[in-house]
């Protein structure tokens, strides 16, 4: 399984980077291939200061060997060894009016000192962050979420849905990263699932990903937008960096397993501001947005009532 996860999660870092290429017409991405010391490597690819993506990063890396000290602790275990791998992508757009957007697909497995299994899984997801509201580019991404989940259990989407709305929170802000998508972890064998059925789910979510995220550049990536915009975009961008470094757990679990730190901070943007205080006008672009990552919204019923 994990070689077959991580020739999935080569083509596909091809397919995407090919794809935002194409959409930003001016820069291409640079390759760096790298080595871990105690275990494995990756291949970093980032584009900047391109005409559509001020940056943007698509990585892929498989790390193995003893699992870190740090690392045994958080999973309650001693002496084993691991493997993992996965994509993580992180794109910052040029135009305050079209999202940030992530997503990480990933396959860990735990190894008792004879070379057993003792557990394996899948995780990723992906969300978006917009800094102007746009619904009908909120419905369209959760749409195709929900299309990618209900292919395989109508439970999972709302599941998922809930897990991203819990994870990417920004605690100390009291508001949501983002407007959602799908976030999971820890999908492990059960009498239900397989592992060879969490992998056709998983791998089906990251082919979505470029019909969930590209017509929303396209629709945004030329609208006008003022020097204000630009402030509060790097303003917010802010809080994308706080919830990043504060609690992210694949920031932490890089970290800890010794991980390539240009690759690991790869998700922070180029250009960002911390204003003193900073607010918005009551009524504005601005709070409409704030008052939607203050109370997640169901954007799938919410589509679901548009269309009645």
């Amino acid at each position: 399984m994990r070689q077959k996860f991580y020739q999935y999660i080569e083509s596909l870092q091809d397919t995407i980077c090919n794809a935002l290429e194409q959409v930003d017409g001016k820069q291409k991405f640079v390759q760096d291939l790298w080595t871990r010391q105690q275990g494995g490597g990756g291949r970093t690819r980032v584009l900047e200061d391109g005409a559509v993506f001020e940056k943007a990063g698509v990585n892929i890396s498989k790390v193995y060997g003893p699992l870190p000290k740090a690392m045994e602790s958080y999973f309650g275990v001693k002496e084993v060894d691991f493997f993992a791998c996965g994509l993580s992508l992180v794109l910052h757009p040029r135009n305050p009016m079209t999202p940030t957007v992530h997503a990480n697909w990933r396959y860990f497995e735990m190894y008792d000192k004879n070379g057993e299994v003792l557990k394996s899984w899948f995780g990723g997801g992906q969300d978006l962050t917009p800094y102007y509201l746009f619904e009908q580019d909120a419905i369209h991404f959760h749409q195709v979420c929900k299309k990618a989940c209900d292919n395989h259990d109508p439970d999972f989407y709302g599941l998922f849905k809930e897990q991203c709305d819990s994870y990417f929170w920004n605690a100390h802000r009291d508001e949501a990263r983002g407007i959602g998508g799908l976030f999971f972890d820890r999908l492990e064998q059960t009498p239900q699932k397989s592992m060879s059925q969490w992998y056709d789910f998983v791998t089906e979510v990251g082919d979505s990903f470029l019909d969930a995220y590209l017509p929303i550049v396209e629709r945004t990536k030329d609208l006008p937008y003022t020097q204000d915009n630009s402030n509060w975009h790097q303003i917010r961008r802010g809080r994308y960096v706080e919830f990043n470094l504060v609690h992210d757990k694949g920031t932490l679990f890089g970290l800890k397993t010794n991980g390539r730190i240009e690759s690991i901070l790869m998700s922070l943007p180029p250009v960002v501001q911390w204003v003193y205080d900073h607010q918005v006008i009551a009524g504005s672009k601005e709070d409409d947005l704030l008052q939607v990552l203050r109370k997640p919204k169901d954007w799938a019923s919410f589509a679901k009532k548009e269309l009645i």
